[in-house]
């Protein structure tokens, strides 16, 4: 059943009111575990490195016991807002591809297109993987299942034939998948009337969440990895080198992008977003950024 306007503006408005009550609820929890926190510093100052008593390490492994509950609370109220948000983004993303089939899609300028891909690509979901926890398929550098069907709406970098039929790799939006004929419909995110039908192998999904640095390094490209990214201020991908990795949960990828036109054949460092960096591909004729 279709998603009014109505019905959406009701389900979003749900969800901030849920948002609001949990910021409260996270703010309180905080509060909370501060004093729990400045109780252990107590106790460690109290007895020092060196105590051995039974009850002293009685008394703080209680108080060490206590802090890690409220850790692990804190983190589920925090975990339940980032939902109630990535539930708010589906909303609206839906209410998008039904204007878009009904034929109202909206024509962006350059300018904004450029603005909103660097928005989408900062307010990507963070995955934070607790303790012993498998990180899953499209989390940064992670690829999709081999039997992965990208959604409507979902954005992918697709290969595509340009001029004199040369291969080049761009950002796509997915309209639909043909099941029986194993082949996406999808439109060049950059041209609203340009329209591609292409086979699953020509379509790579770009990550759904970022991968945090500080936990999951793993699901990050090595540096002096061989990539395909978002060359900036463009919509298609180019042949790339890691040169440096994020630091942070929002920091960016350093790249050297192969460039003839530069006399050590790379651009200089570039900042790409997690988002738009994916494994290297060897196509028809592909080429670097000046090419």
């Amino acid at each position: 059943m279709p998603l009014t306007a109505e019905v959406a503006a009701i389900q979003v408005q749900e969800r901030l009111t849920s948002i609001q009550g949990l910021i409260h609820a996270i703010d309180n929890e905080r509060r909370r575990n501060e004093n729990n926190l400045n109780n252990l510093t107590r106790l460690q100052e109290k007895y020092g490195p060196d105590e051995k008593s039974n009850s002293a390490q009685h008394k703080l492994r209680s108080q060490y016991k206590t802090c890690m509950n409220d850790a692990i609370q804190e983190e589920s109220l925090i975990r339940d807002a980032l939902a109630k948000i990535q539930e708010i983004r589906n909303i609206r993303n839906e209410r998008r591809i039904q204007a878009r089939n009904a034929g109202n899609k909206e024509t962006i300028r350059r300018g904004a297109l450029m603005k909103m891909l660097q928005i989408s690509a900062q307010t990507l979901p963070l995955f934070v993987s607790k303790p012993d926890e498998k990180t899953p398929p499209l989390v940064g550098a992670i690829p999709a299942d081999s039997s992965y069907i990208a959604k409507p709406g979902d954005i992918v970098a697709a290969l595509v034939k340009g001029l004199e039929d040369e291969d080049s790799w761009i950002l796509a939006e997915i309209v639909s998948f043909n099941a029986s004929q194993n082949k996406y419909e999808v439109d060049d995110i950059d041209e609203t009337k340009d329209r591609h039908v292409l086979s699953k192998r020509r379509i790579v999904p770009l990550p759904l969440m970022r991968a945090n640095p500080e936990t999951d390094a793993h699901a990050l490209f090595p540096k002096g990895t061989m990539v395909m990214a978002l060359y900036p201020q463009t919509t298609c991908f180019y042949k790339a080198i890691i040169n440096n990795l994020p630091e942070t949960a929002t920091a960016d990828y350093e790249l050297l992008f192969e460039d003839a036109s530069y006399p050590e054949g790379y651009s200089p460092p570039l900042l790409v977003a997690q988002r738009y960096v994916i494994a290297f591909k060897h196509t028809k004729k592909s080429g670097n950024v000046s090419s």
